[in-house]
C-alpha cells in the first residue's frame, strides 16, 4: 500500500507540473527517477537483476535511464528519426504540397460547405498516413485547404475544426505511436496497422465525418455565420511555389515499401520502416538532381534528412526515453501489481480495464497535449496488464493508443491547435469547442468496435 500511495503523490505531482506548462520530457524523467529513488529508500523492490546491477542501489536508478536509452535509441528511437528524416526532405522539395495539389481540384468542385467538410475531413485521413506529423499537416492544410473550404462558404471556425482533427487517430505504419504500439505487443508496424487498426478506425473516421457535418452545422447556426466577402479578403491569395505533380509520389513510395514487402503479403524479402526511409529519401534525391540538374546542391540538401533525425531526437526520442523511465517508476514502486491486484479482487475483466486504461490516456492526453506522451509513459505497463488479464497485449494497447489521439485534439495548448488558431486569428478554445462533439462521438465507437472484437 505504501507503494500506491508514493505513486499516487509523484503521478498527482507530475500532472500538476504538466498542467502548469513544465516540458514532458524532463517532469517524466524527474517522476520516473523519483519513484525509482522512492522504491529503494524505502526498500520496496530491485530495480536491477544482479547481473546488469552497478551494486549499488541509488547507482541502479540512473542506470535504469542509460539502459532504457541505450534499447530505444537502437530500436525504435532510430526508426523514428529516419522517418522524421524523410519528412523534413519532403517539406524540403515540396512533395506535400504536390500530394495536396492531387486532391485540391476534386476538393473545390465540391458545393455544398457541409458536405465540403466532410470530403475534407476525409481527405486528411487519407494524408494523414503519408503525414504523420499533426503540427505539420494542420500546418500545410492552413495553407492549401484552408482557403478552398473558405472560398466554398465554410465558416473559419468549421474550417478549422476539420484540421485539427486531421490526425485524431495516429495511424498507419509510420506513426510513432503505432510502431510503438505494434513493437510492445511483437507484432510488425504494417501488420498492426492493416490487421488490428483498421477495422477499428475505419467505422470511427465514418462516424467523426457525420459528427463533423452535424456538429459543425449546428455550431455555425447557434454563432449565427453568414458567409461574406470579407472573409475571403482576410485569406492570402498568393501563388506559392510547388514541385512537378510526379513528387506527389514521393511521400506514397515508404508505405508502398513497408507494406508491400510486409508479411500481409507473405513477401520473402523483409524491409524495416528505418530502411525504407532511408530508400525513399534516396528516390527522393534522385528525383531533385533531375530537377535541379546540380549535384552540388542535391548532395547539400541530404543534410537536412539528418537535420529532420535531431529534431525528432530532442522532440519525440527523448519523450519515449523519460516516458518509459516514469513507467518504470510507477512498475518498480508495485503501483501496477497493486492497481492490477485491486482489479482482480474487484472482478475487473478486460472490457473494464479497456474503458479504465484508455480513459485515463485520453485524460492524460488532454493535460500534457501531446498523445506521444501519455502514450510513450503507459504503453510499457500493457504487457504486464495483459499478462493479468489473459489476453493478448494487442487486445489492451490497441483501444488505449487510439483514444490518447482524441484527448490530444480538444486539448487547447496541442501544438497543432495551437499553431492553427494561431494562423485564423482565434482562440485555441474556439476551436477545441468544435472538435469536442466529433471527439466525444470517437470515443463512443472506438470502445463498441473494441468490444465487438472481444465478443
Amino acid at each position: 500500500m505504501t507503494g500506491v500511495i508514493l505513486a499516487v503523490f509523484v503521478t498527482g505531482l507530475v500532472i500538476f507540473m504538466l498542467a502548469k506548462g513544465y516540458k514532458p520530457q524532463p517532469v517524466l524523467l524527474l517522476g520516473g527517477l523519483l519513484l525509482m529513488g522512492l522504491t529503494v529508500t524505502f526498500n520496496l523492490g530491485t530495480l536491477l537483476p544482479e547481473k546488469t546491477s552497478t551494486h549499488f542501489a541509488f547507482f541502479d536508478i540512473f542506470k535504469v535511464f542509460s539502459d532504457i536509452m541505450s534499447t530505444r535509441l537502437a530500436g525504435l528511437g532510430l526508426t523514428l528519426m529516419a522517418i522524421a528524416g524523410f519528412s523534413r526532405y519532403m517539406d524540403h522539395v515540396g512533395a506535400s504540397k504536390a500530394l495536396f495539389a492531387v486532391f485540391e481540384k476534386p476538393l473545390s468542385s465540391v458545393r455544398s460547405p457541409y458536405l465540403l467538410l466532410v470530403v475534407a475531413f476525409l481527405v486528411t485521413q487519407v494524408l494523414v498516413i503519408f503525414i504523420p506529423s499533426h503540427a505539420g499537416l494542420g500546418m500545410l492544410l492552413m495553407v492549401t485547404m484552408y482557403p478552398i473550404l473558405i472560398r466554398t462558404g465554410v465558416s473559419p471556425l468549421s474550417a478549422l475544426a476539420v484540421i485539427g482533427t486531421c490526425q485524431f487517430i495516429d495511424h498507419g505504419p509510420g506513426s510513432g505511436n503505432v510502431i510503438m504500439a505494434a513493437k510492445t505487443a511483437g507484432i510488425d508496424p504494417a501488420v498492426y496497422f492493416v490487421s488490428y487498426q483498421l477495422p477499428i478506425t475505419i467505422p470511427v473516421i465514418i462516424a467523426v465525418a457525420v459528427a463533423h457535418f452535424l456538429a459543425q452545422r449546428w455550431w455555425d447556426k447557434r454563432e449565427g455565420f453568414v458567409f461574406n466577402q470579407e472573409t475571403l479578403d482576410k485569406i492570402d491569395n498568393n501563388d506559392r511555389a510547388r514541385p512537378p505533380l510526379i513528387y506527389a509520389l514521393l511521400p506514397v513510395v515508404p508505405l508502398v515499401l513497408i507494406i508491400g514487402f510486409s508479411p500481409i503479403f507473405k513477401s520473402f524479402i523483409n524491409i524495416d520502416v528505418t530502411t525504407a526511409m532511408i530508400i525513399s529519401t534516396v528516390i527522393a534525391l534522385i528525383f531533385e538532381y533531375f530537377r535541379l540538374k546540380s549535384a552540388k546542391a542535391v548532395m547539400d540538401s541530404f543534410m537536412l534528412f539528418f537535420e529532420g533525425m535531431g529534431k525528432q531526437f530532442v522532440l519525440v526520442v527523448s519523450l519515449i526515453v523519460c516516458g518509459e523511465v516514469f513507467a518504470n517508476g510507477l512498475l518498480h514502486i508495485g503501483a501496477v501489481d497493486t492497481m492490477i491486484s485491486a482489479a482482480q479482487n474487484a472482478g475487473f475483466g478486460v472490457g473494464s480495464m479497456v474503458i479504465v486504461m484508455s480513459f485515463i490516456l485520453a485524460l492524460a492526453a488532454f493535460l500534457m497535449g501531446s498523445g506521444n506522451a501519455a502514450f510513450f509513459s503507459f504503453a510499457a505497463l500493457t504487457p504486464k496488464i495483459a499478462a493479468f488479464l489473459k489476453v493478448d497485449v494487442v487486445t489492451l494497447i490497441l483501444p488505449m493508443q487510439i483514444m490518447t489521439s482524441f484527448g490530444r485534439t480538444v486539448s487547447p495548448i496541442t501544438a497543432a491547435i495551437v499553431a492553427i488558431a494561431g494562423i485564423a486569428g482565434v482562440s485555441p478554445f474556439q476551436v477545441v469547442k468544435r472538435t469536442a462533439i466529433p471527439m466525444g462521438v470517437a470515443a463512443i465507437v472506438n470502445l463498441a468496435m473494441t468490444f465487438i472484437y472481444l465478443e
